[in-house]
């Protein structure tokens, strides 16, 4: 069980660093005086999905709901 618990650990501490990385690469959310004029809704704000800054939010959600699914295992196998 010891073995196992290092593994997620290390597991964790990975994915707990990439999340911060991704976090930080990514833009604010404010949109400045664009979203005054409605320039938010141009073409590339409907496809924004497809974009680099919609794939760093795909990323971000997996990343924290790995997050939270390793930090619940590892409460658990620290109960062991």
């Amino acid at each position: 069980m010891d073995t196992v618990k290092i593994i997620v650990t290390i597991v964790f501490i990975i994915v707990s660093v990439a999340l911060a990385a991704i976090v930080l690469l990514q833009e604010g959310k404010s949109a400045g005086l664009g979203a005054i004029s409605g320039a938010a809704e141009t073409y590339w704000g409907k496809n924004k999905g497809r974009s680099m800054e919609g794939k760093l939010v795909k990323i971000t959600r997996v990343l924290a709901v790995g997050f939270i699914l390793l930090a619940i295992a590892l409460n658990h196998l620290s109960q062991y």
